[in-house]
Order: structure tokens, then C-alpha cells, then sequence
């Protein structure tokens, strides 16, 4: 007679454990072996290829980073920075910047603040777009 093998608890829950869904319901993509948070990042990817190959922008960059505070310690408690983390930044052919972010939810309490304190900090403003019905619309707050 053959004995059965016992599995852990812990080995239990990993064998059962459902995946919890994102957050906002976004879908992962993969393009070019880079992962976006949604699929209307990716399609606005796509977008931003094509028109640096038809030479209607100049470059643009993924997921740039933007220091909204430094670091500092104070009572002996270290802070970190405070960092906002836009979609992408486009680099227009006459050399303006342009800061994107694609939403597909509604706008958090942090993205606010961060927004805000991007406002105060840099000359650019971030511009917000969502993909409705096949194409990117700005969005009114």
C-alpha cells in the first residue's frame, strides 16, 4: 500500500488562492517587451511610435519620473522622496514637452496631490487623456 503525501497549509492556499483582479479592472499588455498597466497605455504606445516614424514628434519616453520632494531626515526619522511617475513625456518637434497620463478610472486622492505639486514644481502641465470608443479624448475634470 502506497501512503499518500501530505501537503502544508501554506501549500494548500497557494494551490487554491484565486487571483484577485487588478485593481481597475486593467489588463496588463506587453509590447516590445515592455509591460503597461492597461491596454490603453499600450494602444497610446503604438500611437507614439508611429508618429515618431512619420516624424511628427520628435522622441518620447515610457514611464519618465519627476522628483515632486527630496528625501530629508527629521528627529532621526528619515522620509523618503515623493516621486510622480507619469505615462509618457513627448518631445514635440519644436522641442516642447508634453506629460501624459491615460486614465481609465477616476482620479485618486494621491494622483491629485502629486498632480498638484507637479503644478507648483515644473513649467509643463499633465495632460490627462482616456480611450473612448477608439480614440484618446482629453479629460474635463
Amino acid at each position: 500500500m502506497k501512503l499518500m503525501e501530505r501537503m502544508t497549509a501554506a501549500e494548500f492556499r497557494r494551490l487554491n488562492r484565486k487571483r484577485k483582479p487588478n485593481k481597475y479592472r486593467n489588463k496588463k499588455t506587453k509590447v516590445d517587451g515592455v509591460w503597461f498597466d492597461s491596454l490603453a497605455e499600450a494602444t497610446y504606445y503604438r500611437q507614439l511610435k508611429w508618429l515618431k516614424q512619420a516624424k511628427q514628434i520628435k522622441d518620447f519616453k515610457i514611464q519618465p519620473r519627476y522628483l515632486l520632494q527630496e528625501q530629508f531626515i527629521k528627529n532621526g526619522k528619515t522620509y523618503r522622496k515623493i516621486e510622480y511617475v507619469a505615462d509618457f513625456e513627448v518631445i514635440k518637434n519644436d522641442g516642447t514637452v508634453e506629460v501624459i497620463d491615460i486614465k481609465g478610472a477616476p482620479l485618486t486622492a494621491v494622483f491629485k496631490l502629486k498632480r498638484k505639486l507637479f503644478e507648483y514644481k515644473y513649467d509643463v502641465s499633465i495632460r490627462l487623456l482616456k480611450y473612448e470608443n477608439g480614440q484618446f479624448v482629453e479629460l474635463k475634470e
